[in-house]
Order: structure tokens, then sequence, then C-alpha cells
């Protein structure tokens, strides 16, 4: 169940920022790096969730990031806090 809430749940949410026109370069590089964290098959889902979340955690705390990108963040982390 874990593994179908973040590929129908968080990815999706993932690929909204990496298509948002205003979203910084890096930011969208981190989110890349993310999903391929998230989707890799050899891990285990508590493995990708953490590491996911302390990579968000870097991101939140970048200061070009747009306050709408960041709510969209704590929503994500919100999502794969719940999946744990």
């Amino acid at each position: 169940m874990s593994e179908q809430r973040i590929s129908k749940e968080v990815i999706p949410e993932f690929e909204k920022i990496i298509n948002d026109d205003g979203v910084p370069k890096n930011i969208k590089s981190k989110i890349d790096n993310i999903i391929s964290i998230i989707t890799e098959a050899s891990s285990t889902t508590e493995f990708k969730t953490n590491k996911a979340l302390q990579e968000l955690e870097e991101i939140s705390e970048e200061t070009n990031m747009p306050e709408h990108v960041r709510t969209q963040i704590w929503s994500i982390v919100s999502l794969l806090e719940s999946i744990q």
C-alpha cells in the first residue's frame, strides 16, 4: 500500500513542482533526485521516505524558493509522514 500511495499521491505532487516555470532550476534538480530515490526498486519504503524527508527539509530552507512552492513542499512532507 505504501508504494502505491507514493506513486499515486507523492510523485504527481513532485511533478507539479518540476513543471512550474517559476521554480528555480536547482530546486527542480533536487526534486528530480528525490523522485529517483523514491522510485528506486531496491530500497525499502521506510528508507525511501526517510531519505526523501531529509532532502525536502533541506530544500525547504532554500532562500530563493517561491512561497507557493514551499507550501507544496510542506504538503508533500505531510503525505510522506502519513505513509511512514
